[in-house]
């Protein structure tokens, strides 16, 4: 998410640059290995070309029975606060909508099932640097010719991308032509998901040195394009950014590192109104989790409803609910699953320091002087966490090479509108940049 304004006045008594604790030694020359088949979905592992010092490992999810136990304990004994009386979402997650999905997280919720969901995709762990990444890795029909990293962000998972990843992979199962197909590569943040646990909160732009870490000597991708939104969209910038040579395209459906620019136009002036206004009343998360992570963490931390209701209001606040309710939006298996994974793999409160690093690290604007030439192609949805820009403030930072405004669907795009989200990137796929 993006910094509020607020921020700024932190930002300028910290320094600008990424940081670099941890940087490993320059990996050797990348070897072959042979692509091994997967019978759950008819792709492959990922196991292309991988470096002797960035190996990728199969991995599976696991949520064994004795925490699945203590975590149905842990949501039974809840003690739900006092709330306001009938004020739904006015004063965070709406108290009724809270009790329903707790029930059906005791009740109805199937863990195996979700279990065996989140397993459908190989997976695998690479050690990139100090820190364990996790990663879903469909080489798909195009067979290692047009690989494509998908990013998410906060409080996403990989789990975001699962109803895009058959058709983006296997077109032709999908109505669609093979040769709109990629190779995906679908990273867990570090902090986030099956992701190790940085020693200190690292952001975006340390993120981007990772990935490029791994796709090019994990995986044998020289070049690939990159997609993402929220810190998704922050981490493809900053691969544009930084590491430009490996970098054929980028795809964005949030614009979260700025250029390097003041508003100038009327247009951009009432842009920058608008998204103030979005930052002051739906951004107070982000100074929290920006400057005080741990004082939430005593909070919530080992606190699973909490946990729950944290994410869940983000969701609602975040979705385009002008012609559909919440409830049609995401199913509560949907929901859960999401915050699972943050809470069965701990992962809550390392991700929020995301947001700390974003301040460390000079995340939300490009550097003076600094302009993404990368081809940039922008997906505006009407994205109630914050409006989309006018093409020409986006230009002054990106070479937008395409520009698209749907009609509907919100911050997180490929859960809540896959079939757009998948004809959108084809699209962008067939025009090459």
């Amino acid at each position: 998410m993006c910094i509020d304004r607020a921020a700024d006045i932190a930002l300028e008594a910290v320094d600008a640059e990424p940081s670099r604790s941890g940087r490993g030694l320059t990996p050797p020359q990348a070897e072959r290995e042979v692509p091994r088949p997967d019978i759950r979905s008819g792709t492959h592992l990922a196991m292309t070309a991988s470096s002797a010092s960035v190996r990728p490992t199969p991995f599976e999810v696991v949520w064994g029975p004795e925490s699945l136990r203590r975590l149905r304990d842990r949501v039974r004994a809840y003690r739900f606060p006092r709330a306001p009386a009938g004020d739904g979402w006015r004063y965070g997650c709406d108290p009724a909508f809270l009790r329903a999905l707790c029930a059906h997280w005791l009740e109805g919720f199937d863990a195996a099932a979700a279990v065996a969901t989140l397993n459908r995709y190989p997976q695998v762990i690479a050690r990139v640097e100090d820190i364990d990444i996790h990663a879903v890795h469909v080489v798909g029909e195009a067979q290692g010719r047009r690989p494509l990293l998908l990013t998410h962000g906060w409080p996403g998972s990989v789990y975001e991308f699962w109803q895009v990843i058959e058709p983006l992979a296997f077109p032709s199962r999908h109505g669609g032509d093979a040769r709109d197909a990629f190779d995906l590569v679908i990273p867990s943040l570090p902090g986030f998901g099956s992701s190790g646990k940085p020693a200190a909160p690292v952001g975006a732009r340390t993120t981007a040195r990772l990935f490029d870490t791994l796709m090019r000597e994990g995986f044998g991708y020289a070049r690939y394009r990159a997609q993402g939104g929220d810190w998704g969209a922050a981490v493809s910038a900053w691969l544009a950014l930084d590491h430009a040579a490996a970098v054929e395209a980028i795809h964005l459906n949030y614009l979260l590192v700025q250029p390097a620019a003041m508003p100038a136009t009327e247009a951009e002036h009432a842009w920058q109104a608008a998204f103030d206004a979005h930052q002051r009343s739906l951004g107070a998360y982000v100074m929290l989790q920006a400057t005080k992570p741990q004082s939430l963490a005593y909070a919530i931390a080992d606190n699973p409803v909490a946990q729950l209701a944290w994410i869940v209001e983000r969701f609602h606040d975040w979705s385009d609910l002008s012609t559909r309710p919440f409830e049609a939006v995401f199913s509560n298996d949907q929901l859960l699953t999401n915050a699972m994974i943050y809470v069965m793999n701990d992962a809550f409160v390392t991700s929020t320091w995301y947001y700390a690093a974003a301040l460390a690290e000079g995340v939300r604007r490009m550097p003076d002087g600094r302009r993404v030439e990368v081809p940039t192609a922008f997906a505006a949805y009407p994205d109630r966490r914050a409006p989309p820009p006018p093409r020409a403030w986006a230009e002054r930072g990106y070479a937008i090479s395409r520009w698209v405004e749907p009609a509907r669907g919100g911050h997180f795009a490929a859960m809540e509108e896959p079939a757009y989200f998948v004809d959108d990137l084809r699209a962008w796929g067939r025009a090459g940049g």
